[in-house]
């Protein structure tokens, strides 16, 4: 398999976490592409319509997107731990913490490429305010749970300390563990992980 990925983005982070926990390094060949909206690239847009990453080209050729996708697949490469639960009241608190994290991940990007890569006299401050707010809203109900996330790994874990080490990247003046105590408490101990600390974004 091939995983077309760009470092910085915090969804490929997420599939990078789960490849290296997962224990698939060996199976996915990583090829670093420069894709930008007005600028596809050209591999990329061949195996995913929308030319986003990440995008995971099986061994059959076809393309998977999406990072929720992606991991989903990936999950069922190995036989333990599964990260997304079968069935049940689990499985949806798991989906749906992975919403939330990709919520809060995909505010914080439509927000860098607003203030990072429109022109100045284009950028609409009041929709820069509300991807901060969603930001915030999905903040809070991490950090009202985070108190219960203990030692688990899954998807929702996995997408949650994606979502706050990209703050810390992109937005370090953003101050989130003052205003969410137990999500940064968490944080600090999930973020040492092996799988963690080897899928850094490049500073």
């Amino acid at each position: 398999m091939k995983l077309l990925y760009a470092p910085a983005s915090p969804f490929v982070r997420k599939v990078l976490v789960f490849i290296k926990e997962l224990g698939l390094e060996d199976k996915v060949e990583l090829i670093k592409v420069s894709s930008t909206v007005i600028d596809p690239n050209a591999e990329l847009a061949a195996s995913n319509p929308v030319a986003k990453i990440p995008t995971l080209v099986m061994d059959n050729g076809k393309g998977l997107f999406d990072s929720r996708v992606i991991t989903a697949y990936l999950d069922t490469l190995a036989s333990s731990p599964s990260f997304y639960p079968a069935a049940g009241e689990a499985r949806w608190d798991v989906l749906r913490m992975e919403a939330t994290a990709d919520g809060l991940m995909d505010a914080a990007v439509n927000n860098r490429y607003e203030r990072g890569l429109r022109p100045a006299d284009k950028q609409w401050d009041a929709w820069s305010d509300g991807q901060v707010k969603k930001v915030h809203g999905a903040l809070k109900a991490l950090d009202s749970e985070a108190a219960a996330f203990g030692d688990r790994i899954d998807a929702g874990i996995v997408g949650a300390a994606c979502a706050c080490d990209y703050l810390d990247f992109r937005y370090p003046d953003i101050g989130w563990r003052e205003s969410y105590p137990a999500l940064g408490a968490w944080y600090a101990k999930f973020s040492e992980r092996k799988s963690m600390q080897e899928t850094q974004p490049p500073s």
